[in-house]
């Protein structure tokens, strides 16, 4: 793996000696968006990002950075790489002293990434699993999962939402995108999901449950709030550690 730090636009960038292995999951069913090389630069793309969400990238990122109040003191964690312009706005609402970090399983999506970045941005990039954060507990004031989860098979998802708490501090808050039930009015329902039952066979889970269905039984957080967007295919979740 190549170093981060030679890349334009890394400024601080902490990456594992050795990355763990990538799931079986991963590559079976998304080398061709995440893995590929030609995929990557396809993807990375602010205007396709916006068309495969239906127009509703710019609307969902402005949601997430409400969420927090565009004010990120201390330290930020995103779980998993995004394509398009959020990490970088995410990083303009970092407090002086503080620091986004962003945490992924695959080093291509991390270099990707890192060339995305101004040199004078405070992140740091971690090749981690993101059902097996190498963070200690409770060292976050708050996290991000940013249309992860439909991506995992229900055991890692499970083991994903535990780690973004854990590593929450008491208080801290976990913000959640992704996709969700769409109303029976939303003529999406009967087009849009079929495509992703085949394209993401994990996706049609949260069709079918609600996020809460996969977090911590044993509890530690409440539900701050819920949102739905653009006839109810997207939500957003914010989680604080009690």
């Amino acid at each position: 793996m190549k170093n981060l730090t030679d890349r334009p636009g890394a400024t601080c960038v902490a990456v594992s000696k050795g990355p763990p292995a990538v799931p079986q999951y991963l590559q079976a069913h998304y080398w061709w968006a995440y893995i590929h090389p030609r995929a990557v630069h396809f993807f990375e793309r602010q205007w396709l990002v916006n068309l495969i969400l239906w127009g509703n990238y710019g609307r969902l990122c402005e949601a997430v950075l409400d969420a927090y109040g565009h004010h990120l003191p201390g330290r930020t964690l995103q779980i998993a790489c995004a394509y398009g312009d959020l990490t970088p706005r995410l990083a303009n609402c970092v407090t002086p002293g503080g620091f986004l970090e962003v945490a992924d399983i695959l080093p291509i999506q991390l270099e990707n990434l890192a060339g995305k970045l101004a040199r004078d941005l405070p992140i740091k990039l971690h090749c981690m699993d993101s059902a097996a954060l190498g963070f200690d507990e409770a060292s976050f004031d708050q996290a991000l999962l940013f249309f992860l989860l439909h991506e995992q098979p229900q055991a890692v998802r499970e083991k994903t939402l535990a780690e973004a708490l854990r590593v929450l501090r008491p208080g801290g808050r976990l913000v959640i995108v992704d996709y969700a039930a769409p109303s029976r009015y939303n003529p999406l329902r009967y087009f849009w999901m079929p495509v992703l039952d085949r394209l993401e066979p994990f996706a049609c889970d949260l069709f079918r449950e609600e996020i809460d269905a996969w977090l911590p039984k044993a509890g530690g957080f409440v539900v701050a709030s819920r949102q739905r967007f653009f006839g109810g295919l997207y939500q957003m979740l914010t989680l604080t550690r009690t």
